[in-house]
């Protein structure tokens, strides 16, 4: 049985729920799914400093990336891992499969240099990168919002920008575009794993 880790940052709790709906896809193939989300308590100095989470990763069949877009790129905290995580020299992710989320209150927001850049790390990595799989929902006539953003690389969302306080939400279409995605990484590492 396929073992995904879905490890991200998420600042104000948009990135959290995208990632909860992509645990909720893997399981629907898998009962193996790690939810790691990256706290700012473990990086210190700049430096990350989770040797647990690190390996947690290394055991996983797949790793699935995810991170706020902040001024066109990851954010800060899940920069400090990507640089901390010391498994590139060993090539310990060689062939893991790979895919990213990110979300962003801009309906771009440059979301798709956070993708890129989360293929790039992949690839560095020597893992096999997933894409999201889906037309726009639009494009076939239908209206559930599946990847109403038109992201291919990965899963893009969009929340308006709400400094109310209240709790944060995504738009449905976007959880189901994650929850989807969710399930497709799962498939490819199985399928992958035969």
């Amino acid at each position: 049985m396929a073992k995904i880790a879905i490890v991200y940052f998420s600042g104000m709790g948009h990135t959290h729920l995208m990632a909860e709906a992509v645990a909720a896809g893997a399981k629907k193939v898998t009962s193996t799914v790690d939810l790691l989300r990256i706290t700012g308590e473990q990086i210190t100095d700049g430096r990350w400093q989770d040797d647990a989470t690190i390996e947690t990763l290394n055991q996983a069949d797949a790793i699935i990336f995810g991170s706020p877009t902040y001024m066109g790129g990851v954010a800060g905290q899940f920069k400090c891992f990507i640089d901390g995580a010391g498994v590139w020299f060993e090539q310990k992710w060689k062939d893991k499969i790979a895919g990213g989320f990110t979300h962003s209150s801009s309906p771009s927001g440059d979301k798709q240099g956070t993708l890129l850049y989360l293929a790039t790390h992949a690839a560095q990595q020597s893992m096999i990168w997933v894409n999201v799989g889906d037309l726009p929902s639009s494009y076939q006539g239908k209206n559930d919002g599946v990847n109403r953003l038109g992201g291919f690389m990965g899963v893009m969302g969009q929340s308006a920008l709400d400094m109310s306080g209240k709790p944060p939400e995504v738009d449905p279409g976007d959880a189901l575009t994650a929850e989807r995605y969710g399930e497709r990484v799962a498939y490819c590492t199985q399928r992958w794993q035969k």
